[in-house]
């Protein structure tokens, strides 16, 4: 990946900003046809890093005009306007400027029959009175379950650390891939329901919570989504042809079901917000399921990967600095204890970075603006939608000092603490808060802190690890190979 290119200046130049005007390069092509051809490129072709960086080579330049997958059938329009800089980038979060309304995946939406006919809060835009309400409900549920997220969590990733040492025991590789599914989304469910799901009932959910989960959000990605590990024509097929919900439907209905039996407490509190009974319960859903449990399951998996590749020193480190800031909490992580482990908050904040969990963001023009990068100006009109590419983003050379290698310590010290602000993977700056005015993710410090406790639990317990890795893209399973116990 790499940083942002010098661009050849116009002589124009723009009011209010010291930037010479340039009009935005690129184009789309013949209609369908040129939806198409990207869409090749971006999947098949090219790649997605190599369909970005080509682009910003051949127009020289990180703003420019393409199309974005799916494309037509599937999204009526497929244009957008890509934002590839740490400069240009944060207009995303603008809502003066830009309504995101419908954008959560992109040009394309999936059918509302995978959300009960609601649009849940992802799709709102700020400005819709729905969305103060259901996100006013998601921080005032966070807030009231701030205490049971730490401990639910030690429960569940404990079982998950038994079950790896066991299969290491026979012989065997320890699926962290599979347990991640299992211990990061059973948390959630104890601490926010109050439930535990393999707890014994009619709606029980066994060890399959996470496993449903996924099936049910799996098929409103697979749109946009590449590598799944199957044959190419049968993907490209997927990117074509939405999946109907019936096909899901069976698993959608037993985590609706056991959240509409066991939540009842955080049910009230959105009946008194005004908000409908199933409404609360699909937005309750999409929380856990997609936002939160789809965000671990993508995170854990890879933050351990990039740990595992700095080799045994750095896991030494972690868990020296581990121990020490937990004895002063009775040996457990604690919020107390995590502020007090520098090292793996820098480490965290890195994987954020160098791979954000949600890799993609939109926003449509609500009317005519000038955008910069760090070397020119644009004009953009009211309704062009447009998009950024996180992990381009967060590898701008131009603001971070080797932005292709993972370095644990970069956000330790005064600069590195500085650097923070230009983190950006919960649709907003880290040194900035959500609001029911913003799109910011309305979990962003719970999913720092879980994030921050996942590493924590796991050198607790662990002074190093070894992995195997199979498969690539989407289809990637990580193993433990062995694990040393503390």
């Amino acid at each position: 990946m790499a940083s942002s290119l010098p661009i050849a200046q116009s002589a124009a130049a723009v009011s209010g900003s010291n930037l010479p005007l340039r009009s935005i390069p690129g184009d789309y092509g013949l209609p369908l046809f040129g939806a198409i051809k990207d869409r090749l490129d971006y999947f098949w072709l090219q790649g997605e890093e190599k369909f970005y960086q080509s682009r910003v080579e051949k127009y020289n330049s990180t703003v420019f005009r393409t199309n974005m997958p799916p494309g037509p059938p599937l999204a009526k329009d497929a244009r957008v306007i890509c934002v590839l800089d740490q400069k240009s980038f944060p207009i995303l979060f603008d809502t003066t400027k830009c309504e995101k309304k419908d954008v959560f995946l992109g040009t394309y939406m999936p059918s509302l029959d995978y959300t009960n006919g609601y649009r849940v809060l992802s799709y709102l835009d700020p400005s819709e009175e729905r969305h103060t309400k259901l996100k006013q409900w998601c921080f005032d549920l966070v807030k009231r379950n701030g205490r049971n997220f730490l401990p639910d969590f030690h429960t569940e990733i404990e079982k998950s650390m038994d079950l790896w040492e066991a299969a290491l025991a026979k012989g065997e590789k320890a699926d962290l891939s599979q347990e991640v599914q299992v211990f990061a989304i059973n948390f959630l469910l104890r601490s926010i329901v109050h439930r535990d799901p393999a707890a014994p009932g009619e709606f029980s959910l066994g060890r399959n919570a996470g496993a449903f989960s996924s099936a049910w959000s799996n098929p409103q990605l697979l749109p946009i989504a590449g590598a799944t590990g199957l044959p190419h024509p049968v993907e490209e097929v997927l990117h074509t042809i939405a999946l109907p919900f019936k096909s899901v439907k069976e698993q959608y209905d037993a985590i609706f079901n056991f959240i509409k039996t066991y939540a009842a407490d955080e049910l009230r509190e959105a009946a008194k917000l005004g908000i409908e009974k199933n409404d609360a319960v699909t937005n309750l859903m999409f929380f856990i399921s997609f936002n939160g449990y789809g965000g671990f399951n993508i995170f854990f998996p890879q933050l351990t990967g990039y740990i595992a590749k700095c080799g045994p020193e750095l896991m030494q480190e972690l868990h020296a600095e581990v121990t020490a800031a937990v004895a002063a909490t009775d040996g457990k992580v604690t919020p107390k204890a995590l502020e007090n482990m520098p090292l793996l908050k820098s480490v965290v904040y890195e994987g954020f970075r160098f791979r954000p969990p949600v890799p993609y963001q939109y926003a449509k023009a609500k009317t005519d603006f000038v955008i910069e990068s760090h070397v020119s100006s644009f004009q953009v009109k009211k309704g062009e939608m447009l998009f950024g590419y996180q992990p381009y983003v967060m590898h701008d050379g131009r603001v971070f000092e080797k932005p292709d290698e993972f370095l644990p310590r970069r956000f330790m010290g005064s600069e590195g603490e500085e650097l923070i602000q230009n983190v950006f993977w919960s649709n907003g700056r880290e040194t900035e808060d959500p609001t029911v005015q913003n799109k910011q993710c309305a979990g962003k410090d719970l999913v720092v802190t879980m994030s921050r406790a996942y590493v924590a639990e796991m050198f607790l317990r662990y002074k190093e690890f070894t992995m195997d890795v199979e498969g690539s893209g989407n289809a990637l399973k990580l193993f433990f190979s062995g694990l040393k116990r503390a």
